[in-house]
């Protein structure tokens, strides 16, 4: 086979690997639905803003419960997982995360934003645990390599989100109504999918596997992480903020924003599998965070609103693989339980994810929202160096 072919080949053998697996499928669809319902609550965070007169910093604060939440869950992670089993877990989850998720787009004042984002904080901490043990029992039993075509899926669902999200704002339906909506389709996939989901074998987890004092490549693996998550989050919570307030377009518009990122993070993911092996993990984490911190110097740069929907799609190509890489990474830390390697790298780096909007808040609040995007794109330089120390790769 010619060498140029080698690589779309074996792009679409992973695809075809991917999607001809109904195990892998089924676990695909709880990343891409927990994406989804997400990215509904995400689009109407002006709205919300708005509706409660909140400033950024206001809104920064409020938007810190949802860390607080995840901090709440982890120690407690293990333990449900343990007693509910990956399957049932990510099924609880998820209806507690449609269910949750519907307290902060109604809500009618700041106590009442922060629990619900709190309580979605707490959902999301245990999903997001639970959907990658899936992914690598999967893996492990199926002898296929899944982990960065789920992710990929999570990306699906952000698109999907955007598109919907901008068509239900273009409409005028109601925040409230749109979000219920997408609630009551993801929790009838949720209930589909469960038998598949239940029939994937369990890798049973290490006593230990609730947490585990870091090393020295896990600790460079978190910071990495941290800069990752801390783009994705910068594009849910913030991307549509940016291009509202800061460059004075249309709601529609701005909502496209997050569908940029979620459009070039998804291609990248579904071609993970296929060009990590060929680029290698260390030198694609360099990549992609010089690629994600020149998109996001990009949108600030040249404060235009097309311009920006360049820069966010090159966040998003830039941030595509780093989760995949670290998540596979986390698990073969020498010396380290690989659930123990996974349950400590997935709470840091959701911590990014989750925390990471409330900090840009605040720094939007002194200096501008432009300085928070910069902020991030520091963050994604920073990880792009340290890349070069992880001794795993």
């Amino acid at each position: 086979m010619n060498s140029s072919a080698q690589p779309i080949h074996s792009f679409t053998r992973h695809l075809f690997a991917f999607f001809s697996d109904v195990q892998a499928r089924a676990v695909g669809l709880v990343f891409a639905t927990e994406s989804l319902v997400f990215g509904s609550w995400v689009a109407h965070i002006p709205h919300v803003k708005d509706s409660l007169q909140l400033s950024d910093a206001q809104l920064g604060m409020a938007l810190f419960a949802m860390p607080a939440g995840l901090i709440t869950m982890n120690p407690l992670t293990a333990w449900i997982v343990g007693k509910l089993g990956q399957a049932n877990a990510c099924f609880w989850s998820a209806i507690a995360l449609c269910c949750s998720l519907l307290i902060p787009v109604n809500a009618t004042n700041v106590p009442m934003l922060a629990v619900g984002l709190y309580m979605v904080g707490l959902c999301s901490a245990l999903i997001n645990v639970a959907m990658n043990t899936l992914a690598t029992d999967v893996e492990k039993a199926n002898n296929v390599v899944i982990m960065s075509s789920c992710h990929g899926m999570w990306s699906v669902g952000g698109i999907l989100s955007s598109l919907i999200a901008g068509i239900a704002i273009a409409s005028h339906v109601p925040p409230g109504l749109h979000v219920a909506g997408i609630a009551i389709a993801v929790l009838l996939v949720t209930f589909l999918v469960r038998p598949t989901l239940l029939s994937i074998p369990v890798v049973p987890p290490e006593k230990s596997a609730s947490f585990v004092r870091p090393n020295i490549d896990l600790l460079l693996m978190i910071f990495i992480g941290l800069a990752v998550a801390m783009g994705e989050g910068l594009a849910f919570d913030w991307s549509a903020v940016y291009l509202r307030d800061s460059l004075k377009t249309t709601s529609q518009v701005a909502a496209l924003g997050f569908g940029a990122f979620s459009l070039t993070m998804t291609l990248g993911r579904f071609m993970g599998d296929a060009i990590i092996p060929q680029i290698g993990a260390k030198r694609w984490l360099l990549i992609g965070g010089l690629i994600g911190a020149a998109g996001l110097v990009l949108a600030v740069v040249v404060p235009v609103p097309a311009v920006a929907l360049i820069g966010f799609a090159l966040l998003g190509a830039g941030s595509s693989l780093g989760a995949p890489i670290l998540y596979s990474a986390a698990l073969r830390i020498p010396n380290i339980p690989p659930a123990a390697g996974l349950a400590t790298f997935a709470t840091f780096s959701f911590v990014g994810f989750l925390a990471g909007p409330p900090l840009i808040g605040f720094i939007a609040e002194g200096f501008g929202l432009n300085w928070g995007l910069l902020f991030v794109a520091f963050m994604l330089l920073a990880s792009a160096l340290v890349s070069r120390f992880v001794t795993l790769f």
